[in-house]
């Protein structure tokens, strides 16, 4: 079995807030990321594949279509967002790093075709310190 990772790019601001929660409670959960002004992030988004090459070619997938998807699918619809506003699922929940790659795997499952090797993972570096992998629920 082989995996295939694959490094993107996009930038993003978001603000950390629950909207169940009192504002009280959101600055004492999420302190300075409570921002009301939201605050940015250049994030490395890690696709990664797994699979066995395909026998005349021997590759996993033609790296070009795979970025064509992802650009379709996350980049477009996350690069230079305010996530809280400009991304329709985080109008009422939070923009957490792990909501945003459990959302970004399940738009990448979803246009996933079938006959390339699996989805594994969606792993997001938020900061040099904070990494968030998300591997579906199959």
């Amino acid at each position: 079995m082989f995996r295939l990772g694959r490094r993107y790019r996009f930038s993003a601001s978001h603000r950390l807030h629950a909207p169940s929660l009192s504002d009280e409670e959101n600055v004492a959960l999420y302190g300075k990321c409570n921002n009301p002004y939201g605050h940015g992030h250049d994030y490395v988004l890690e696709i990664a594949l797994r699979g066995e090459p395909e026998a005349s070619s021997g590759l996993l997938v033609r790296v070009s279509e795979l970025d064509a998807l992802v650009r379709r699918e996350v980049l477009d619809g996350y690069d230079q967002k305010h996530m809280n506003v400009q991304i329709e699922r985080f109008a009422t929940k939070p923009p957490t790093t792990e909501n945003v790659a459990e959302d970004i795997y399940q738009r990448l499952d979803r246009a996933w075709p079938s006959n390339w090797p699996a989805l594994n993972s969606v792993k997001i570096l938020e900061t040099r310190r904070n990494t968030v992998e998300y591997g579906g629920t199959k």
